[in-house]
């Protein structure tokens, strides 16, 4: 058994559902999210992980609706210029070769439970996942990569070039770099853009949840938790 499945058990999973469920009808009412998830979760006693995993896999229903129908496929990056969403890519998909455990949202995005962020750290897992992000984009025949990682993480420039060099390597177009907002830059791209982020999502006109796609397709499957009945 995989580390996620061991602190996810069935009467836990059972009552994340249900507050789930509370959270999805409360929003689908147009309250404030905020407002909400604090609602939900002192209702249903939730702990500070399970409060994390609401507030990154539940949406009101039309909401969710609308992100991942936009939500492209592998098939739609030939000859595309692709922007990625560095770190939430490569953390998600870290993750994945990690066996989870991973948060499938009510958008139909693949997150990771732990919300990593700030406390990231490159290593050789990081790599690994960089090289399967860059394979499957040159697989799928995308014209280029842009990968931007956040400035304010640790050796994002570390791992920028580390990305650069990848690519290099498997003949893929690629610039790589770290920058202040990532966001920002995604949210001005007109093509692709590969991400798991909800607010990244609902900006992109074209996007795409390639570490979800990638990790879904791992063998063997990394630990992956639904809130959905």
């Amino acid at each position: 058994m995989n580390s996620g499945a061991a602190h996810i058990d069935q009467p836990r999973l059972a009552a994340l559902r249900a507050a789930a469920a509370d959270a999805r009808e409360f929003l689908g009412r147009g309250y404030p999210r905020r407002r909400v998830l604090e609602l939900v979760g002192d209702r249903h006693g939730l702990d500070a992980q399970a409060r994390q995993m609401l507030a990154r896999g539940v949406d009101a229903p039309r909401q969710a609706d609308a992100r991942r129908r936009k939500l492209l496929g592998l098939e739609d990056l030939r000859g595309a210029v692709v922007a990625i969403d560095g770190h939430n890519v490569l953390i998600t998909l870290e993750t994945a070769l990690a066996e989870g455990p991973l948060l499938w949202a009510d958008d139909g995005a693949l997150r990771d439970i732990a919300a990593i962020g700030r406390n990231h750290r490159p290593g050789p897992r990081a790599l690994a996942a960089a090289r399967l992000a860059v394979e499957a984009l040159a697989e799928a025949g995308a014209a280029e990569a842009l990968f931007f990682f956040h400035q304010r993480l640790p050796k994002s420039g570390w791992l920028a070039g580390q990305t650069r060099a990848i690519a290099a390597e498997i003949g893929l177009a690629c610039l790589a770099e770290a920058i202040v907002w990532p966001p920002g830059r995604l949210a001005r791209h007109l093509g692709p853009v590969a991400s798991g982020d909800r607010v990244v999502i609902e900006a992109a006109s074209r996007p795409l949840d390639l570490a979800g796609r990638l990790a879904r397709q791992m063998t063997p499957r990394p630990f992956i938790v639904s809130l959905s009945p």
